[in-house]
């Protein structure tokens, strides 16, 4: 668990940042900030495409490649970035390259190499745990970046989140020798029958999944959360820019939310071992839609963006161990790299709108006004999706496991 979070805290801190290099590579490039926008819109999707991808490779090969590929590709994307200067070069530097290796070091990958290892009442504080280390990763690494950003310039700041990306393979090595020496509890299939690869292949468990309701909800749910995440990853400096605030204020408040997403991840993920994980689904979804209503309404101060960071903290990411947990109890988790990487591209199809209409509206409107509106809506409407999701209590669920 805590090689597994060492490793996103990189990956996921190294994604989280990105927003702040916005203003320098357009200042360096020229290209315009919609041009900038569509490369890292591009980059959420393709991360969310890649986490099935990668997740089905770790469940066929092992973790370690996925592991070793993705931090090598994530540090070339990282050094190429520094080099494009049209938006040709910064699609296939941070919207493939780097996108392709923050995936295959992020959750499918993880949670399904340690999920395995793990009783099914450990299994959401354990991606609780996982997630937690990612959002430490946002922050430490945004203050990081925009601090090296300061005082040697985006390049050197680049070149660093590329040293970072590599220092994840002996943490990659480390995590797979923990989980070998891990006994490996039996795989549950749906109901907590007892699974194996013969009686449980991939693609019946695909077709199951495809006619499960609940696992649909699960996806569209997780469509607004990756929209909410890549406007404010992207878009949340531009927001403080157009309120005439200092760099450093859009820096903190990425901290500020990574800091209290740690305390909002290991919160819901120990919740999830206690209570229906689609109430704590619904109660994070309906938090944000309120958090978003009180930011508009309040004066836009320093104060005001910190604390609006603190809450939203709280909820940024902590939809990942319900989720995650959630799609364990419904079909086991011999293949949950595969199927949690499934709902994860719909999080991140949610993430390539948010990050690509944040510039638009910019653009055509001259400020966010709408993408709050809508932001706010999605939330709402996400909340309300997640009750339809069948899900048995926590005891029971743990007792027709053990039976």
């Amino acid at each position: 668990m805590v090689a597994a979070a060492a490793i996103l805290l990189i990956t996921m801190g190294a994604r989280q940042s990105l927003g702040l290099f916005v203003a320098p590579l357009n200042r360096a490039t020229g290209v315009g900030i919609v041009a900038i926008s569509l490369a890292m819109a591009i980059g959420q999707f393709v991360w969310g495409l890649a986490q099935p991808v990668c997740g089905l490779l770790a469940d066929r090969y092992g973790s370690f490649a996925v592991l070793l590929a993705g931090a090598v590709t994530l540090a070339a994307g990282a050094f190429l970035t520094t080099l494009a200067r049209g938006e040709p070069g910064l699609i296939v530097a941070i919207g493939i390259l780097f996108a392709a290796g923050a995936a295959a070091g992020s959750f499918s990958v993880l949670i399904g190499a340690t999920a395995r290892s793990l009783a099914p009442g450990q299994r959401a504080f354990a991606s609780g745990f996982i997630n937690a280390g990612g959002s430490l990763g946002q922050f430490l690494l945004a203050p990081a970046s925009q601090l090296l950003i300061t005082l040697f310039g985006w390049v050197a700041a680049l070149y660093a989140l590329a040293a970072a990306a590599l220092a994840t393979i002996p943490l990659s090595w480390r995590l797979m020798r923990a989980a070998a020496l891990e006994p490996l509890p039996a795989a549950t299939g749906a109901g907590g029958a007892a699974a194996s690869p013969g009686l449980a292949p991939l693609l019946a468990q695909l077709r199951a999944a495809a006619r499960d309701r609940s696992y649909w909800c699960l996806h569209l749910g997780f469509f607004t959360c990756g929209f909410h995440i890549a406007f404010l990853v992207t878009h949340l400096p531009g927001e403080v820019n157009l309120c005439a605030l200092p760099a450093s204020v859009a820096a903190g408040s990425l901290a500020i939310i990574g800091l209290s997403n740690v305390a909002g991840s290991l919160g819901v993920g120990w919740l999830g071992g206690r209570y229906r994980m689609k109430w704590l689904l619904f109660g994070v979804y309906f938090m944000r839609a309120v958090a978003i209503g009180v930011y508009l309404l309040l004066p836009r101060t320093a104060l005001t963006f910190y604390a609006f960071a603190a809450v939203l903290g709280l909820t940024w990411l902590s939809t990942v161990p319900p989720t995650a947990g959630l799609v364990g109890k419904l079909f086991g988790v011999r293949y949950l790299a595969t199927l949690f990487g499934l709902t994860l591209l719909s999080h991140q199809i949610g993430g390539f709108f948010g990050a690509w209409l944040g510039g638009l509206a910019l653009v055509h409107f001259g400020d966010y006004g709408w993408m709050w509106y809508a932001d706010m809506s999605l939330a709402l409407a996400a909340a309300l999706i997640n009750l339809p999701i069948r899900e048995a209590p926590p005891l029971r669920a743990a007792l027709a496991a053990s039976a």
